[in-house]
């Protein structure tokens, strides 16, 4: 472990998942935790937007007034935080999300960004880092324009994002092209199966 961060007695067992918009994060987070062959726990992150129809606190995100996320932050309750294309919404993720995996006994799940990844591995060395990425640049498009629920300018936006978060692409320990989703699914679960006898060796 780095910087004297602790979480619990030990090391915690966590995985990031980054990658841009357009990759099929979501989808694919959620299948593996429907699917994973290792105990895993998504941590929920703190925001500090307003919540959307159907979405409730605790379970879909921490939704906290820009004083307490603030406040939370300053206290350095959060492993990292970022606030989302300049918005002025910050998201963070809390270190009790950690916690309450460990005391699962359970890998927790990061879906962050790569700048976020990247504080939380300084912190926790043994953090296995994996990079979602489409086959191709037409691919991240297409997707996105799939979507259908974006204007041409926040598509161009999330482009020019997406040429920036694939320069931090070879900082990560693996990359994994999401072509089908099953198949990105089980190349992460071995992953995080081959880690886990790794740790218990």
């Amino acid at each position: 472990m780095t910087g004297g961060q602790t979480v619990g007695s030990a090391e915690p067992r966590i995985v990031v998942i980054s990658g841009p918009s357009g990759t099929g994060k979501t989808t694919v987070v959620r299948r593996l935790i429907e699917t994973a062959p290792v105990a895993i726990v998504k941590a929920v992150t703190a925001t500090t937007r307003a919540p959307r129809p159907g979405e409730a606190d605790g379970r879909d995100y921490h939704f906290l007034s820009p004083d307490d996320f603030f406040r939370s932050q300053t206290e350095g309750r959060f492993l990292e935080t970022a606030e989302v294309f300049g918005t002025g919404t910050w998201y963070g993720t809390p270190r009790s999300e950690v916690e309450r995996a460990q005391r699962l006994q359970a890998w927790s799940l990061l879906e962050i960004d790569v700048r976020g990844a990247l504080k939380v591995k300084r912190q926790f060395e043994d953090t296995v880092m994996i990079f979602l990425r489409a086959a191709s640049a037409e691919d991240y498009e297409r997707r996105l324009r799939q979507r259908a629920t974006e204007t041409d300018e926040a598509i161009r936006s999330r482009l020019d994002r997406m040429r920036e978060e694939l320069r931090y692409a070879d900082r990560y320990e693996f990359q994994v092209i999401n072509d089908d989703v099953e198949r990105a699914v089980a190349e992460i679960g071995g992953i995080l199966r081959q880690r886990e006898a790794e740790r218990n060796a």
